[in-house]
């Protein structure tokens, strides 16, 4: 039965999309310290792009991140929306699903019956659901716009590895070079992480690893799937240049060296 259940899990790629000043500030009082026109209708382009008519995405938010958007954002084409909160009771208006916890709204998109029609699922914050967003093993890429200036902010981007996730000198669909709008710079930004997956099923998984001194060594490992990511039993290595280190966010993996 287990067994049967992942193979119905479509893994889905997770995008986060956000702004950010200087101090990495995205809000203040439940509002964008700014007002950038442009920058939001490239969000609203990010987001709702699918490869055909038919699919969607699946946009998730926390509650409050939720509650300060404008009315007028909704509704937004190729978008179903998703609420976190463990608090309320009923689908808030505009939303289409609630859920309590990240995990549950990730299941939702690689489930059935959503997972045949989902192809990515955006980010939307807040500051905890980009947190755990990162951490999951399917988030590739982070969309985070450069807002060049200094702004009062009483919420928070986190901070997140940058020698994982690298930042595209030029990536499809993303205008290049510095913006400016309302007297604010902002450059649009996008950092990839550069991750290979080496083994997709559980059970012994023999690796090559480089050590400090540039020697070669050779170890085994077993993987098992494990809460709270049962059909995830994926081993991944970030690629670097210099060093191929170990790379496992747990608990989305177990990984016991065979002696």
């Amino acid at each position: 039965m287990e067994n049967s259940h992942q193979d119905k899990v479509q893994k889905k790629p997770i995008r986060l999309i956000a702004a950010a000043c200087n101090e990495m500030g995205i809000g203040k009082d439940g509002k964008l310290p700014w007002h950038l026109p442009s920058e939001f209708h490239y969000f609203v382009d990010t987001v709702t792009r699918v490869s055909r008519p038919g699919k969607m995405n699946l946009m998730v938010w926390g509650r409050l991140c939720w509650f300060s958007n404008p009315e007028t954002m909704f509704p937004m084409a190729n978008i179903l929306h998703v609420v976190l909160s463990n608090t309320l009771n009923t689908v808030p208006d505009h939303a289409h699903f609630l859920c309590q916890d990240f995990e549950s709204a990730i299941r939702l998109a690689a489930e059935p019956p959503l997972a045949d029609i989902i192809e990515t699922i955006w980010i939307g914050g807040g500051t905890q659901v980009y947190k755990d967003a990162l951490n999951h093993p399917w988030c590739d890429l982070v969309y985070l716009t450069d807002i060049m200036a200094d702004f009062d902010c009483d919420v928070f981007f986190p901070k997140f590895d940058r020698g994982l996730f690298k930042l595209q000198e030029r990536f499809p669909d993303v205008p290049s070079g510095v913006q400016e709008e309302n007297g604010v710079k902002y450059k649009f930004q996008v950092f990839k992480k550069e991750t290979v997956a080496i083994a997709m099923t559980t059970g012994p998984c023999r690796v090559m690893q480089t050590a400090a001194d540039g020697k070669w060594k050779l170890l085994t490992y077993i993987i098992t799937p494990a809460s709270p990511h049962p059909f995830l039993p994926v081993l991944f290595i970030p690629l670097d240049t210099q060093v191929l280190s170990l790379f496992v966010v747990t608990p989305i993996v177990h990984i016991t060296r065979e002696p």
